[in-house]
């Protein structure tokens, strides 16, 4: 079977102490099984748990599984989940117990002798409200009180006994997908990471309507590329997990644009759960359009001679064919570049909107430090956690920089100094709109009705660049105001961010054209289709749309041709894009696929 890898990144994969522990001294079930695995994927490296749910594998056990990792070519590293019982809201350990303290001390005791990197798996925050930890917290909120907690935990239960027991020992810190709460379980992006040796990302995001989280697709990418600004070259990888996708180019789509993001490694969560059967209802309905995961060729490849799947046909199928795809053109991309927008650590405020304006095809680089060197800075809700944001927003506009702050922001800092820059008042009222006026006369209409917050301001002291018409009546969608040596823009977001996907096309460009107006290529397109563009004149345009669409990609006025990447096609430009004398290009993209291009001069 040989080891085989991919040229630019490394599979690995999780194994669960609760199916490591029945194996007791005999192993051949498993192996049988993994060798099944590897069939499909080409598997580089295995994290073997040593505890989940209060379930610590045998000592003899997990040195037999090393071994037959060791005789595969396989690295392996071990992984720790700190839970009482999943099924029971996740129930974690009570780090102000010290019987729970001390029991995870000697875990990691235990783990550090057998292996030289230990992986936390995302359940190391606290949601205890025991009466311990309410003693324990005092006056301080839960926020507060856990981020010490935690961060202490980290330092005296983790890092100090893991490094007393093994010093060559490297530990990693996984963090889950709902980064925008974590401040509130203990999970600290501040002060974590630079503890710990590495840091690893849930890339996973499932179904974003059919899910308790909602979590939009392009947070699969956005998320990785956050934590990679948090710790560079230090974000170990990204990790998926098959559950909560009712389709199997879902599943995939995660992979994929994890890698996109330009993860080294890909983690697929787990073991057991990749052993879930591959089933005709896994096929959806935009199948047979020629999209980029092409559930008949992937499945054809082991359909019985009457047409049907085996029964052992599970997830692995998926996930082998998602990754060769990908390793077919990583290597061409070169640094993932993006608009910078600003969350300080521990923030709140507009929660995820980020991915929801990436699924807008706005490159979105998220930053936990004030991006002061960046020609145009994306703020939303969030920067109001900086005590200093208006000034730094006057700095910017004042070296002639461009500013973009969302509604959210200006509700937040009306009264706390924004009004030094526009005299903008975000209202109590509300506006529903349908209808959206660029320019003299050009309406554009949305397929149904948006709500909006009202917006007041000041005739000629600020312009409206796009506005909400409603009847005789009008607030702005767009609005400029200018301050020092600069623009500050200030674009409103629909109560539901979800009504972002339904401004019409024309709207989404104009506001693409301002906000990625230091980029090299911008979408002329609707909603839900991404853009994920480099620094060595390559992108990607993906679409999330159950439907082919035509689109437009507008580059600077240098690039006259592009070639796709994957079928080494070249287009030439079509037209001039109105207003900026840039060059367009007309192409149609698949549902649910994506297209890789390089610009060429």
């Amino acid at each position: 079977m040989g080891n085989a890898r991919y040229k630019n990144f490394r599979a690995a994969v999780y194994i669960r102490a609760l199916d490591l522990a029945p194996l007791k001294d005999d192993i051949t079930p498993f192996k049988e099984r993994f060798d099944q695995f590897r069939r499909n994927v080409k598997i580089g490296k295995a994290y073997i748990e040593t505890h989940r749910d209060l379930v610590i594998p045998s000592e003899t056990t997990l040195r037999a599984v090393c071994d037959y990792f060791k005789e595969c070519g396989i690295e392996t590293a071990a992984g720790i989940t700190v839970t009482i019982d999943e099924r029971d809201r996740f129930k974690t350990y009570c780090y102000s117990n010290p019987e729970h303290r001390q029991k995870l001390k000697d875990l990691v005791i235990f783990t550090a002798r057998l292996f030289d990197e230990i992986l936390f798996d995302d359940f190391f925050f606290t949601n205890c409200k025991c009466p311990l930890c309410i003693e324990a917290k005092g006056d301080k909120s839960w926020t507060q009180f856990r981020l010490e907690q935690m961060t202490q935990a980290s330092r005296e239960l983790v890092l100090t006994p893991a490094r007393e027991t093994n010093p060559n020992v490297k530990v990693i810190i996984k963090y889950p997908n709902w980064y925008e709460h974590f401040q509130g379980l203990g999970f600290n992006l501040k002060d974590q990471p630079p503890i710990y040796d590495g840091i690893y990302t849930g890339t996973e995001t499932r179904d974003p309507v059919i899910s308790n989280q909602h979590l939009q697709q392009y947070e699969s990418y956005l998320i990785f590329r956050y934590f990679e600004n948090i710790k560079p070259g230090g974000n170990m990888g990204g990790w998926v997990d098959p559950f909560g996708s009712r389709y199997l180019d879902r599943y995939a789509e995660q992979l994929w644009l994890t890698m996109f993001a330009k993860a080294p490694e890909i983690t697929l969560f787990d073991y057991y759960s990749l052993q879930m059967p591959v089933r005709e209802e896994h096929r959806a309905p935009w199948q047979g359009q020629g999209t980029s995961f092409d559930f008949d060729a992937v499945t054809a490849k082991v359909r019985q001679a009457d047409g049907s799947l085996p029964a052992d046909t599970n997830m692995t199928l998926a996930a082998g064919a998602a990754l060769e795809l990908v390793d077919q053109f990583l290597e061409h991309l070169g640094n993932p570049i993006g608009i910078k927008s600003y969350r300080p650590y521990h923030s709140t405020g507009e929660d995820f909107l980020h991915n929801y304006l990436g699924m807008l095809g706005i490159p979105i680089d998220l930053e936990p430090e004030f991006p002061a060197d960046a020609q145009t800075i994306l703020l939303t809700e969030s920067a109001k956690f900086d005590p200093d944001i208006v000034e730094k927003i006057k700095g910017q506009l004042m070296d002639g920089k461009t500013v973009i702050i969302t509604s959210g922001l200006l509700r937040a800092l009306q009264d706390k100094g924004i009004r030094d820059i526009v005299e903008m008042e975000y209202t109590q009222r509300k506006q529903v709109t349908q209808d959206f006026l660029m320019g003299w006369g050009n309406v554009y209409s949305s397929e149904k009705p948006i709500l909006v917050p009202f917006i007041q301001y000041l005739t000629n002291d600020s312009w409206e660049e796009i506005s909400c018409l409603g009847g005789t009546t009008g607030t702005p969608l767009l609005h400029s105001a200018s301050y020092g040596n600069s623009t500050l823009y200030v674009l409103t977001i629909p109560d539901n961010f979800n009504d972002l996907y339904y401004l019409p096309a024309e709207v989404l460009t104009r506001i693409r054209k301002t906000v990625a107006k230091d980029i090299y290529v911008y979408l002329d397109a609707p909603a839900k289709i991404a853009l994920f563009v480099y620094d060595n004149d390559t992108f990607i345009v993906h679409s999330f749309l159950d439907e082919s669409a035509d689109i437009g990609l507008v580059l600077d006025s240098r690039f006259t041709q592009l070639k796709d990447l994957l079928s080494d096609e070249v287009l030439s430009s079509t037209d001039k894009a109105q207003d900026d004398n840039k060059n367009r290009f007309s192409l149609t993209i698949k549902p649910h696929s994506f297209r890789v291009f390089r610009a060429l001069e």
